[in-house]
């Protein structure tokens, strides 16, 4: 008879991996330092009718997945019933096979819902949706009792300048122990792409509800960046400790006060911007940023390498964040140099985490990090986790191999969901069964020393207390 998909041993190729996820992986807290989870849901302790809106829903990952299994959009993201748009990820599931979701689907099935030994098909879909959203609309499977049910400790949203972060003072005020901070992801304030002018109308009412908010008049370039830093002000008086910046790789142009100047004029006037101008814009607004998270103490976050929105037919129609994005392949290393190097000459460099999104540029992110280390902080320049596309079982291999040839595993400070879905949390689990299986392979193969009392710290430490010893923000 065939043995059970998903034992306490998936992924776990030998004895020494056991050990080290059993004995020491698992029992560790979670610290989940960057999500896409609404904050208003958590302030609310919302409740999910069903299973679809708790698990499809803004899943982009799943509708990608149901688009190239052939399954039309009005399933996906269209009108169709919650029941039947499940019933078609149902059948989607079993052509999975390989793909993380696979995986993921399996383990949160497992983990929150208690379901094993039953995987999901057509065949099953009625009675595991049936269970499932029955218990999504009880107490215990709350937004904030789904946290506490997986261990959280701390989670770090992500909003843009203009949010009145009304949500996280809610949770704060009601007295909710797993910590639930804001990070300033400030993508809208440098959106202006060459010669377009959608872009260009977007920011310029982005620069009139800004000037509204921060109660600067907004007339100049040097009035802009006054504007952004009462919003980081805002931001930190909130308990914002961190910032995000999806990029399509660093910018680091010369520009002049003279040049910023005339480009904001641009702006304002309604004109588009030339390619170089764009770049220029891009990196002094990049400096500003990482001189005001410096001066806060705050962590930065450089997410590289999205080609974002390549369907210009269902952007159109539905928007960002759909399922229509990919690998980017534009030079890194040179600009990534050039933008650190400038915070990190005036003594300005904060503590930095960078990802890539193309596997091709692992080992520069993991060199470029070790560039800019000072001493200061263990880890300072962090080589970020697997992200995206390579948030699965062989692309954090490949980031950890990387960091492990190339830099400190042991002082990596780990996983983060990256997730719109209160169910993500198992894909901690997921990559700490992956890591304990990485070191128990060197172990078995004589590449590490078989001393658990060496490796057990080591894991417990990148699956917990290296994030909450490197960022500088208070836990529950």
């Amino acid at each position: 008879m065939p043995e059970p998909f998903l034992t306490e041993d998936f992924l776990l190729q030998t004895p020494t991996a056991r050990t080290l996820y059993h004995a020491h992986a698992r029992k560790m807290p979670i610290y989940d330092y960057h999500c896409h989870l609404p904050a208003q849901q958590i302030a609310a302790d919302h409740r999910f009718e069903n299973l679809t809106q708790a698990w499809l829903a803004g899943d982009h990952y799943k509708w990608r997945a149901m688009r190239t299994n052939g399954i039309a959009e009005r399933f996906v993201t269209g009108d169709a019933g919650d029941g039947e748009k499940f019933e078609q990820w149902a059948a989607t599931v079993p052509m999975c096979l390989g793909n993380p979701l696979y995986h993921w689907t399996h383990l949160e099935l497992k983990r929150v819902f208690g379901i094993q030994n039953r995987l999901l098909n057509r065949d099953t879909a009625k009675a595991i949706y049936e269970e499932c959203s029955a218990k999504l609309r009880t107490p215990e499977f709350s937004t904030r009792n789904l946290m506490r049910k997986m261990n959280v400790k701390l989670v770090c949203t992500t909003e843009g300048p203009l949010d009145t972060l009304e949500h996280h003072r809610k949770i704060r005020q009601d007295g909710f122990e797993i910590r639930v901070h804001t990070a300033w992801r400030p993508d809208q304030a440098m959106a202006v792409e060459a010669n377009d002018p959608v872009s260009l109308q977007k920011v310029n009412a982005f620069i009139d509800k800004l000037a509204e908010l921060s109660g600067v008049e907004i007339n100049s370039f040097d009035r802009y960046v006054e504007a952004l830093r009462v919003r980081h002000v805002f931001f930190h008086e909130n308990g914002c400790r961190l910032s995000d910046h999806g990029l399509e790789t660093a910018y680091a142009e010369d520009y002049t006060g003279r040049e910023l100047k005339a480009i904001f004029t641009k702006i304002r006037g309604g004109r588009t911007l030339t390619g170089h101008e764009a770049r220029q814009l891009k990196s002094a607004l990049m400096v500003e940023f990482g001189l005001m998270d410096a001066e806060r103490g705050w962590v930065q976050q450089l997410h590289l390498g999205a080609l974002r929105n390549n369907s210009t037919r269902l952007f159109q129609k539905l928007g960002p964040d759909i399922g229509c994005d990919s690998i980017g392949d534009l030079e890194v290393a040179k600009p990534l140099s050039k933008f650190l190097d400038r915070l990190d000459q005036q003594g300005k460099l904060p503590r930095t985490i960078l990802y890539n999104l193309n596997p091709r540029d692992n080992a520069v992110l993991a060199t470029m990090a070790g560039n800019f280390q000072d001493g200061s902080v263990p880890g300072k320049i962090q080589f970020g986790s697997g992200w995206w596309f390579l948030d699965q079982k062989d692309g954090m291999e490949a980031q950890m191999r990387t960091l492990a040839n190339m830099g400190l595993l042991s002082r990596f400070v780990g996983m983060l969901t990256d997730s719109r879905s209160f169910l993500s949390y198992p894909r901690h689990e997921y990559f700490r069964r992956t890591l304990c299986n990485l070191l128990g392979n060197d172990v078995e193969a004589g590449l590490l020393p078989d001393d658990l009392a060496l490796l057990g710290p080591m894991v417990e430490d990148i699956s917990y207390n290296n994030a909450r010893a490197y960022f500088p923000m208070e836990c529950g």
